[in-house]
């Protein structure tokens, strides 16, 4: 019995880490996750077919997992290993004006009223990830607090209370908390309008 997995393909708009997670998520199911690291790399007890067959798979599967865009721009790798690596320095680029945009983006971020929370959390989620993939830790105190400060003007009570209710700050407490008052809320108001 297999399962058959589908990755929405790379476009260059959405999210490269979460696409390349679940890329090679579907290359270690499939057993082809080594031709990643290049032929060289391959057990040495496989002979010149199997070899030749996991990396054409390979190459397959993450040529099928991109759109016409991104294809264009690694048209010229003839590996799997190399289209991953060319992949990685277009998306995951260490530039120092990526790095400074990010940083920027996450000590400065406000959640925007117009969206859900959820999605603000999504965002806010998605910026700790993107710095993460560019080997920059940032403390979970330090998240948490700047997750605090971005919480619209609505929220200061809360967020007072957050502050001064504990010892320390957890990112994972906070989101809990904040996702509990959302719904509360949400409840709230449901209540009013029946």
């Amino acid at each position: 019995m297999s399962t058959k997995f589908e990755v929405e393909k790379f476009t260059g708009s959405n999210d490269f880490g979460l696409w390349k997670m679940k890329m090679k998520a579907v290359l270690v199911k499939e057993s082809l996750a080594t031709a990643l690291e290049g032929e060289d790399k391959l057990p040495a007890s496989m002979d010149a077919a199997e070899k030749k067959t996991l990396l054409e798979k390979a190459y397959s599967t993450l040529i099928l997992g991109l759109g016409d865009k991104v294809l264009r721009e690694v048209k010229k790798e003839e590996s799997a290993a190399g289209i991953w690596t060319k992949l990685k320095s277009l998306y995951m680029s260490k530039a120092v004006p990526n790095r400074i945009h990010l940083k920027q983006q996450f000590f400065g971020f406000t959640m925007d009223e117009k969206k859900s929370i959820a999605d603000n959390m999504y965002d806010f989620k998605k910026l700790i990830q993107d710095l993460e993939s560019l080997s920059i830790k940032i403390k979970d105190e330090d998240q948490a607090v700047i997750l605090l400060n971005s919480l619209p003007k609505s929220y200061a009570n809360f967020v007072d209370t957050l502050k001064y209710g504990r010892q320390t700050l957890k990112l994972e407490e906070i989101e809990v908390a904040i996702n509990s008052k959302d719904v509360d809320g949400l409840a709230k108001n449901q209540m009013l309008m029946d």
